[in-house]
């Protein structure tokens, strides 16, 4: 028997439909509130942002929601994506764990995100949208809906973090391949981006500021919509297709999880393959241990404040209740750009507070140390969000190991780290420092939040 059994689907067993949690939850999500009003937004809210259609999967109760054809169509260049069993890293271990791995690198664009930047690029063509703008932090969102754009006919435009266009000059220049115009934010182009700078002129950036200069050109740009690479129901929606297929493929290994593993950030990556088996639970299907695993220098799930916040630090956004590190939150520059979102989204935050799911945060030298072990056993070489999730999964074997217990552990291994290479460099050469947030920036932000009185 090979070491790595490789499980795939034919591309005609590509799922035909989308799997929506909120059929299944035991307590409805609490609303998105308006920014002025603070009462619970309407379809006419959001239209100035997002498509009808969009919008509709936002809010919608159905537990499947139906994939186009011509979103399967482009599917089919990388989907079924493959689920590997790991067992080189299990000998490696010593560990009498089962792991697998669904591998999300193989799209074009080297992560999960296209999983949701087609529809919602498709989705924006046929409501007659001409460009779209967005914001990224290390790059696999932008990328992603770059290559969308590309197949769709929309312009993209793409605010990325300053810090991580800095360090990330691949991912910049795979979306310019793509045909997307790539601008380091804050920048001086929108009113947000101009009011950071002169506070303060070398500037990081944050997540919460890129989306506050995408959120103003879309609202003031009658043929410009906004797209969001994660934390929106509609985002989490799209991802579930990864849980989907890992379910069948593992029923073709004859087995099944007792432990689910996702790095966190945003939440996108988490959901695509944990909420399929959590709505199979909740329906009363077999218990999982579900674990969230988020950077130590930008915990939101770990250390945030379960409250409603702003999506953004302009505070253009909807109110939505999550767990936050408040809306001005700038967290260090650690490597795994794409997580260092302040807030978590808050399907994701509401799990946690059913009790659904767990989650524990690492600094970024052991999910490298983790993440360098992986690849030297497996042969793929993870991106340093990713790393997060081996971390959490190797961590788990080791404590089956420990206990003598063989449990089945899966786990998203939500893209590889081809455009990450520097960060790699760093480790080696030791330069690769763990990075703490500001204990009195945090408490400031805090601070800050909304004052809600909460619907009845």
């Amino acid at each position: 028997m090979p070491d790595t059994v490789k499980y795939v689907l034919d591309e005609s067993r590509i799922p035909k439909a989308w799997y929506n949690l909120q059929a299944d939850l035991p307590r409805p999500l609490p609303p998105v509130l308006h920014p002025g009003t603070k009462k619970p937004v309407g379809p006419d809210d959001l239209a100035p942002l997002f498509p009808m259609e969009l919008i509709l999967q936002e809010v919608t109760t159905e537990r499947d929601v139906p994939i186009p054809g011509p979103v399967r169509d482009v599917y089919r260049q990388w989907r079924p994506a493959p689920l590997f069993r790991a067992r080189r890293l299990e000998k490696v271990l010593q560990t009498p764990a089962r792991i697998y791995y669904k591998y999300e690198g193989v799209s074009p664009a080297g992560s999960h995100k296209p999983n949701t930047a087609v529809p919602q690029a498709f989705y924006n063509r046929e409501a007659g949208v001409k460009k779209l703008v967005t914001e990224t932090g290390a790059g696999q969102w932008g990328s992603s809906l770059a290559f969308a754009g590309a197949l769709f006919g929309l312009d993209v435009q793409v605010f990325m973090v300053r810090v991580s266009y800095d360090q990330k000059p691949y991912r910049r220049a795979l979306m310019e391949a793509y045909g997307a115009r790539c601008i380091a934010s804050p920048s001086n182009l929108t009113q947000s981006g101009r009011a950071i700078l002169a506070q303060r002129a070398d500037h990081p950036g944050s997540l919460g500021i890129a989306i506050s200069e995408a959120v103003e050109i879309a609202a003031q740009n009658d043929d410009t919509k906004y797209a969001l690479g994660s934390v929106l129901n509609h985002v989490l929606l799209h991802q579930t297709i990864i849980g989907i297929e890992a379910m069948e493929q593992l029923e073709m290994a004859g087995d099944y999880p007792d432990i689910i593993v996702g790095c966190t950030g945003g939440g996108s990556n988490f959901a695509g393959i944990a909420f399929p088996f959590i709505g199979a639970q909740l329906r009363g299907g077999k218990k999982v241990k579900v674990i969230a695993v988020e950077p130590a220098a930008c915990p939101s799930l770990t250390r945030g404040r379960y409250a409603y916040d702003f999506g953004d630090t302009a505070h253009l956004t909807p109110l939505a209740k999550m767990h936050t590190l408040g809306s001005t939150f700038t967290p260090p520059g650690f490597h795994a750009g794409g997580l260092r979102y302040h807030g978590m989204a808050p399907m994701v935050s509401h799990l946690q507070e059913l009790g659904l799911i767990s989650a524990t945060a690492y600094h970024q030298t052991k999910v490298f140390e983790a993440g360098v072990q992986f690849a030297r056993a497996e042969g793929i070489v993870p991106a340093p969000e990713a790393n997060h999730a081996v971390k959490g999964a190797i961590d788990e074997a080791i404590r089956c190991r420990e206990e003598g217990t063989s449990r089945a552990i899966l786990f998203n291994l939500c893209g590889h780290g081809h455009f990450d290479m520097q960060a790699y460099i760093d480790y080696f050469g030791g330069r690769l420092k763990d990075l703490d947030y500001d204990q009195k920036e945090l408490a400031m932000a805090l601070a800050g939040l909304p004052s809600v009185v909460e619907p009845a």
